[in-house]
């Protein structure tokens, strides 16, 4: 099977229907977009690149870059995802450990200029008259279940793992999106994150097979313009990281009779859990029908928290999505009580099988069709999953486990406190203490630490109560929300 199937299907059956609307407005439609697609892989074939080769697109978010992801994959070669904005040693690091045959690149990009065992393409003028010289591309290499997408999965930084995801697994993702988040060939998703991103790049793939319409507005952008390129161009669809949904919220108007977005019936996010007071404002201010959804690149969606789900439920990611089986394990992978915090694990069909290049990663992560994320979490009675924290971030207190989610969430429910982590701290007596560190309420005045010490022991459990609890402007954050305890450790020294 190969899904640019799919694009080809879709240009026969409506071929003047908007494939891809550009930030400036422009149109291209289906005609035109499977045209690209067909012309740009017959240019990758005729260059000797298919079945078991591997090609980086270092592309700016530009309809380019969505004719790029499907092209290669109709040339039978499997995508190697590559942030534009890496540095040049970066992208070297890249293409050489996942051993890229060649990279598409920015005519402008000095990466084309570095010395590897790969090939810069840069999608210049030149390029272009190629694409145009070119007919489509003839048969598709044949292939049962062909490599699609090499992902990364975490940065840039040291090692990089890399999930191989097959054409079949790309698939049972998009069955998720269809059914589960419901996209389909009427929707006009608003692609306002980086394709780089795994999110937004499945989505809008997802969005070009079931025969709907991508809307190009790339960050970076004030909140304000994005809300009015989405109302002009009617956008049914909308995904964002926490941290953009926040900025977004700074926004003012927007009531359950009058959302500020007119037309969107969906927005949804992935990353961080949105406290409850800011999924509410979401849904009575933006959109009424708000969705968290968990999962990740490695495994694919596992749960997801709907818009009708009961406010009770609001610290939780849901229940699992179309064709996910969740389970929540001890450390021998044996069933762990309802209700109490375990390992999580779960699998459908979209789970990749393991680590490009990489046999201990996989069978640390990849284990009897399982796949093992590295959170920690427990289900109570009514299927909703409650993350605990990552297994790493466990902080194990004078032998007791303490799991930092417990003490995060009492913490947030104080009115003085806008945003909590918690770590643990080396500690000669204990072996680790308890940090928190908080970001106060802005107009709520200097922070009372030890008021709030004095509320936990209110509510927790004496083992544990925070050693110390400080106040931050803001927590240092990933991409996608996450906050980074690594650089927040860095600012503790050993209690001696």
């Amino acid at each position: 099977m190969n899904l640019s199937d799919a694009i080809e299907t879709n240009a026969r059956r409506r071929p003047d229907h908007p494939a891809v609307v550009r930030r400036d407005g422009g149109i291209i439609t289906y005609r035109e977009y499977g045209d690209s697609v067909q012309c740009w892989a017959a240019v990758l074939a005729a260059d000797g690149l298919g079945p078991g080769d591997i090609v980086g697109v270092n592309l700016k978010d530009t309809p380019d870059h969505l004719v790029a992801l499907y092209a290669i994959a109709r040339a039978g070669a499997a995508i190697l995802p590559m942030d534009w904005r890496w540095t040049i040693e970066e992208k070297s690091r890249i293409a050489g450990f996942f051993g890229a045959r060649a990279v598409l690149s920015e005519p402008d990009d000095p990466f084309l200029d570095s010395a590897g065992s790969w090939v810069g393409m840069p999608i210049d003028e030149a390029w272009q008259q190629r694409v145009a010289a070119v007919g489509p591309m003839g048969d598709i290499p044949e292939a049962e279940d062909p490599d699609l997408v090499l992902a990364l999965s975490s940065g840039t930084t040291g090692t990089p793992k890399g999930p191989m995801i097959t054409h079949g697994q790309f698939l049972a993702r998009f069955l998720i999106y269809l059914i589960s988040i419901g996209f389909s060939e009427r929707d006009r998703y608003l692609c306002a994150t980086p394709l780089y991103f795994g999110g937004c790049r499945g989505y809008s793939m997802c969005t070009l097979y079931a025969g709907g319409t991508i809307l190009m507005h790339p960050p970076p952008y004030e909140s304000a313009d994005l809300l009015s390129y989405a109302n002009e161009h009617q956008a049914t669809r909308l995904f964002l990281v926490p941290t953009l949904l926040r900025r977004l919220m700074t926004l003012e108007g927007g009531t359950p009779g009058a959302p500020l977005f007119e037309s969107l019936e969906l927005l949804y996010s992935t990353g961080a859990v949105l406290h409850a007071e800011e999924r509410d404002e979401l849904m009575q201010r933006f959109c009424s029908r708000y969705l968290n959804f968990y999962g990740s690149t490695d495994g694919g969606g596992c749960s997801a928290l709907m818009w009708d789900d009961a406010p009770e439920f609001a610290a939780s990611v849901g229940r699992p999505v179309f064709g996910a089986t969740l389970d929540i394990v001890d450390e021998a992978d044996q069933p762990a009580p309802l209700g109490e915090v375990g390992r999580i694990r779960y699998r459908h069909p979209g789970t990749a099988s393991g680590y490009y290049n990489d046999v201990a990663a996989s069978l640390t992560a990849f284990r009897d069709g399982w796949y093992y994320p590295g959170d920690l979490g427990w289900v109570d009675k009514d299927g909703y999953l409650f993350l605990a924290g990552r297994e790493t971030d466990m902080i194990i207190r004078g032998g007791a486990n303490i799991y930092p989610a417990e003490i995060e969430h009492i913490l947030t429910l104080h009115p003085d406190v806008h945003e909590a982590a918690v770590i643990g701290w080396p500690s000669r007596e204990f072996g680790e203490e308890i940090a928190a560190f908080i970001v106060p309420v802005s107009h709520k005045g200097a922070l009372d630490s030890e008021g709030l010490i004095a509320y936990c022991r209110e509510k927790l459990a004496p083992y544990k109560i925070p050693r110390a609890i400080f106040a931050i402007e803001a927590l240092p954050k990933s991409g996608v929300g996450k906050i980074l305890k690594t650089e927040l450790a860095g600012r503790l020294a050993k209690i001696e």
